[in-house]
């Protein structure tokens, strides 16, 4: 799912739907670190590039301390991410 398919799956509306969007899965990550569970917001993925998060999902990543610093690394870690939100939904 895209920032914009989650935003419109929201309802959210314009002005700054995306921005508040990416807030919203910020805020998620936190929570999600702080109960030791996967980053829902793996799921999300920017429309432009290669089906990845946007490069605030990795930076806070990073910040709090679940990914690598190693920016070659985050694709795969992401998708470890990704897989792990997935068998934690199952």
């Amino acid at each position: 799912m895209t920032y914009q398919q989650l935003a419109e799956a929201l309802g959210l509306q314009p002005p700054r739907t995306i921005q508040r969007v990416a807030q919203a899965l910020e805020s998620l990550m936190h929570q999600d670190a702080q109960q030791n569970r996967p980053f829902v917001a793996a799921l999300v993925v920017s429309r432009r590039g290669e089906g990845l998060p946007a490069q605030g999902f990795f930076d806070l990543a990073v910040e709090l301390g679940r990914f690598p610093a190693d920016t070659a690394r985050y694709a795969e870690t992401w998708r470890q991410e990704f897989e792990r939100v997935l068998a934690a939904k199952a």
